[in-house]
C-alpha cells in the first residue's frame, strides 16, 4: 500500500502577484523550490491564510532570490496580492519509507526570504509568534491543566443535545 505523505511544504509565504489571464499554475521563486525539494510542473495544495481558501495546481519556476510567489490563472479569484499563504507538496510512498521520511519545511519572512529550514510539521521556529502543531504535554501532578480539554466539554454538550432531544 502507498500513503500519501506531506513531502514538503513553504510556509506563511506572501503572494506577490495574482495574474488571471495567464495560463495557470503558481510561479516560486527558484531559491525556494530548492529549498522546499519542487520540481517545474510539481503539483501543489494553496492554503491561503488569509481567507482560508484551498486550491490545487502545478509550480513554474519563478527568479532566483525574487521572492516571487505568483498566483496564475483561475487561482487568481480565491487568492489575492498580500495574502499569506502555505505551499504544500506531498508525495507518495509505501509504509516503511513513509514511517522514516523527513520531510522539507520552508519558513520564510515578509519577503519570501528563508528565515529557518527544518523537517519537523509541527514546529514552530522561535520568535515567529506561530504555535506548535504538536500535542501539548499533560501537567504532572498537582498542577494546573494547561489546556481546557475541548473535545470533553463538546461531548458534553452533545450529549445534553442529544438527551433534550429525546
Amino acid at each position: 500500500m502507498y500513503r500519501t505523505m506531506l513531502k514538503s511544504k513553504i510556509h506563511r509565504a506572501t503572494v506577490t502577484q495574482a495574474d488571471l489571464h495567464y495560463v495557470g499554475s503558481v510561479t516560486v521563486d527558484e531559491e525556494l523550490m530548492e529549498a522546499a525539494d519542487l520540481l517545474p510542473g510539481e503539483q501543489v495544495c494553496i492554503v491561503d491564510i488569509t481567507n482560508g481558501a484551498r486550491l490545487e495546481t502545478y509550480v513554474i519556476k519563478g527568479e532566483r532570490g525574487s521572492g516571487v510567489i505568483g498566483i496564475n490563472g483561475a487561482a487568481a479569484h480565491l487568492v489575492h496580492p498580500g495574502d499569506l499563504v502555505i505551499l504544500i507538496a506531498y508525495g507518495q510512498m509505501d509504509s516503511a519509507e513513509a514511517a522514516s521520511f523527513e520531510p522539507k519545511i520552508v519558513f520564510v519572512d515578509a519577503d519570501n526570504r528563508i528565515v529557518n529550514l527544518g523537517s519537523d510539521p509541527t514546529e514552530a521556529p522561535d520568535g515567529t509568534g506561530l504555535v506548535s502543531g504538536a500535542l501539548p504535554i499533560g501537567p504532572q501532578v498537582g498542577e494546573p491543566q494547561a489546556f481546557p480539554v475541548a473535545e470533553t466539554v463538546d461531548a458534553a454538550r452533545l450529549d445534553a443535545l442529544l438527551h433534550a432531544e429525546s
